[in-house]
């Protein structure tokens, strides 16, 4: 590198740019951080997280201050966070959470994320996190950081703390008109004493009614270069004497290997074949010619195939196999209160109705990707995974190699949508990686993602209650099989309330998504929520609003409901025309959408013309991002609801390509309404997850309205509208 070259900005760019090939990944690394300790001030907020062994700067204590951020001489600054830009926006976020503490601007912050010999472990990205704990993390070391160099400047003027102010990177003393920047203090020679100090819990960070960074719409840092292409996500790493890896995958789900004939792919120029037990895989001087090799091999592949259900009795296998022997449920957990038989039996009303929610891929646009790098017993890996640390993990434990040896990067990758928590596609890339003596690219096909990814569990949702002679609800009985416990507690004021979420012996590989089972949950309950309205006779808001007493889910479903004028469209609309609305919460937020949609029942399609949208998660702390988030749940709602679904046949998946798996196009984008209620008296939560639980419900509910037919089942299958 460059011998003028910020610290700062060194470090980040090995990240993800290429060495000589005299150097390794590790030694980059550790060159890196020790002339970062050299050259300025090193600040670390752990708290009750912890640090990977490989780190090149040493132990550190949980709660003390030692490496979360770094003032350099140049007076650049450098944030760290284990947390992973997946295109949600969390490196502006965290960047303004910096830069509001710090008292600078955003230009000044330089982001280093997801890099294992680096970072203190953040957790997974994953769950809506990162604004509710990582945020926080960042803000208190950032703020601490500040009140250190402040006092530092006030034992050098001998002045009182109260007669100082903070501003653009400097402590001024207004009486005297002294100034020193924290670039001048980073080079004082008692800055080591900050190190370890201990981290006070209650720190003070600024009140949202003082913010000037959070709270605004800071676009996203590396913008220019991601629209330029410079920016170099997983699938465009490239190393020296980099090699091109390819995977022979079983015709079939649990088939296994019985017999092969390597010779032929070892006899080809520039290709190593790698084998251990059932896997098998190639590397070769292009990504072409490995998949040449893999070709040839398959040719000469016996396997032994297991049996395997169907799509097509997806729900049925579900449910039995959500039963052990002698009939109990087993793996059930969930919770109840008041007593729903007593409650169900005096009931006026009862009813009782199964709801179907199928598998479906998460589709990123960029496929699995990793490249892996052996050097002297040390590795590295460059990859796409919402979990850095637990890949790391996975490296380690798969090779029997100590955690210290491992690294693992992260550079801002291209979806994940709860997709990209495993490593699979690192290990595979390692073991090619290993057996070539060469680093290597692994790239998943499109048809490998759809097909080897996991899935989005599928599930069976059993719902009964009862009404009372007024047409409130007064039994709530809720069973989710195999799809998950998340949001599967009712919102809704109701006496007598079971819920359970039941295991269930999965056919596919499945794994977390957008908002988890929430999507499925609040699916069945709020269509669910319609039928017993109109079993009441009762307009579906009114009912909604005659069970919910949480003043913030009332507040986004009202707004709604006003901004779209349901209760005026509502009954009004022509012939497969219809309005419906749905609501819900999770992860401490709230969303409600209304939907207009059109039904052509010759051809059992369903246009969703208008979809207004509120969300609330409490302080907003970058607007145009989070509407972005909710836009994005939208459309990817819109998929689940509507086209999304894994079909699949005596093991293999039948429609493995954006061609045979629609996801929403953009043709497919209604107009939208989106409305952020901002409340700077709440605590921030996340907004990545839950505004996408809303519309699926919605549509089914218009499309009742518009058809007279229930939906009960995700995504709507047009032959129920051609039935019908």
């Amino acid at each position: 590198m460059m011998k003028d070259t910020p610290a700062s900005e060194m470090l980040e760019s090995e990240c993800c740019e290429p060495v000589d090939e005299q150097r390794s990944a590790f030694q980059v690394s550790r060159r890196g951080f020790l002339q970062l300790l050299g050259s300025g001030l090193l600040i670390t907020v752990t708290e009750s997280v912890s640090f990977g062994q490989s780190r090149a700067t040493g132990s550190r204590r949980s709660g003390t201050v030692g490496a979360r951020l770094h003032i350099g001489q140049d007076g650049r600054i450098t944030v760290m966070t284990g947390k992973v830009e997946i295109g949600q926006g969390s490196r502006a976020q965290l960047t303004q959470a910096a830069a509001e503490e710090l008292r600078v601007s955003v230009d000044q912050i330089r982001l280093v994320m997801a890099d294992t010999a680096l970072v203190p472990n953040d957790g997974t990205t994953a769950g809506s996190r990162t604004t509710p704990s990582t945020v926080p993390a960042v803000r208190r070391g950032a703020a601490t950081a500040r009140e250190l160099l402040t006092e530092m400047a006030c034992e050098r003027w001998k002045v009182d703390r109260g007669t100082v102010k903070v501003r653009e990177g400097a402590i001024v003393h207004p009486a005297t008109g002294r100034k020193i920047t924290y670039a001048a203090l980073a080079g004082a020679k008692d800055i080591a004493k900050v190190y370890e100090a201990a981290i006070p819990r209650d720190v003070e960070v600024t009140p949202v009614s003082e913010w000037e960074v959070l709270g605004t719409s800071v676009p996203r840092p590396n913008r220019r270069d991601l629209v330029t292409g410079a920016h170099r996500f997983p699938s465009d790493i490239v190393r020296p004497r980099m090699l091109y890896g390819k995977i022979l995958r079983p015709p079939s789900y649990g088939a296994t290997l019985s017999a092969i004939d390597l010779s032929e792919a070892k006899a080809m120029d520039g290709v190593v074949v790698v084998r251990d037990g059932n896997f098998v895989g190639c590397a070769a001087p292009t990504s072409f010619r490995a998949a040449q090799a893999v070709q040839a091999i398959a040719k000469t592949a016996s396997w032994k195939a297991a049996p395997h259900p169907s799509s097509k009795e997806l729900f049925s296998y579900l449910k039995n196999h959500a039963r052990s022997g002698g009939g109990g449920r087993r793996g059930s957990r969930g919770g109840a209160n008041g007593s729903v038989e007593d409650a169900l039996e005096k009931a006026s009303k009862v009813l009782r109705e199964v709801y179907g929610i199928s598998y479906i891929q998460h589709a990123p646009m960029e496929p699995r990707a990793a490249v892996a790098e052996w050097n002297d017993g040390t590795l590295a890996v460059w990859t796409g995974s919402q979990a850095p640390n637990r890949v790391h993990s996975q490296l380690a434990q798969a090779f029997g190699i100590e955690s210290g040896r491992v690294r693992v990067i992260i550079p801002d990758m291209g979806g994940g949508f709860g997709g990209k928590h495993t490593g699979e596609v690192a290990v595979e890339a390692a073991r090619l990686a290993k057996g070539a003596g060469r680093p290597v690219s692994l790239r998943w096909s499109r048809e490998e993602e759809f097909i080897w990814a996991y899935f989005r569990p599928a599930g069976v949702i059993e719902i009964q209650a009862g009404l009372d002679a007024n047409g409130l609800t007064v039994a709530w009985d809720f069973t989710n099989i195999n799809s998950g416990g998340a949001a599967i507690a009712s919102p809704y004021e109701i006496r007598n309330k079971r819920t359970q979420f039941l295991r269930s012996d999965p056919p596919l590989r499945q794994g977390s998504y957008r908002c988890l089972a929430a999507t499925a949950n609040n699916f069945a309950r709020e269509s669910f929520m319609d039928e017993l309205a109109a079993a009441a006779g009762a307009d579906p808001l009114a009912f909604r609003l005659a069970h919910i007493e949480n003043a913030r889910l009332r507040a986004v479903l009202e707004t709604a409901a006003k901004r779209f004028r349901f209760s005026e469209r509502k009954g009004k609309n022509g012939q497969d025309v219809g309005v419906g609305l749905a609501c819900g919460t999770e992860k401490g937020s709230y969303v409600a959408a209304c939907v207009e949609v059109s039904v052509d029942r010759k051809r059992g399609s369903i246009d969703v013309r208008r979809v207004c949208e509120v969300f609330e998660c409490g302080a907003i702390q970058n607007p145009d991002n989070l509407r972005s988030q909710v836009e994005g749940c939208i459309i990817m709602g819109l998929g689940g609801a509507l086209t999304e679904e894994i079909q699949f046949e005596n093991g293999k998946v039948l429609n493995p390509s954006f061609r045979q798996y629609q996801v929403p196009r953009f043709a497919d984008v209604p107009e939208l309404d989106i409305h952020l209620l901002d409340r700077p008296d709440l605590p921030s939560a996340g907004g990545g997850e839950t505004p996408i639980i809303a519309i699926a419900p919605a549509i089914a509910n218009a499309v009742f309205e518009a058809t007279g037919i229930r939906i009960r089942c995700m995504p709507i299958r047009g032959v129920a509208l051609k039935q019908g």
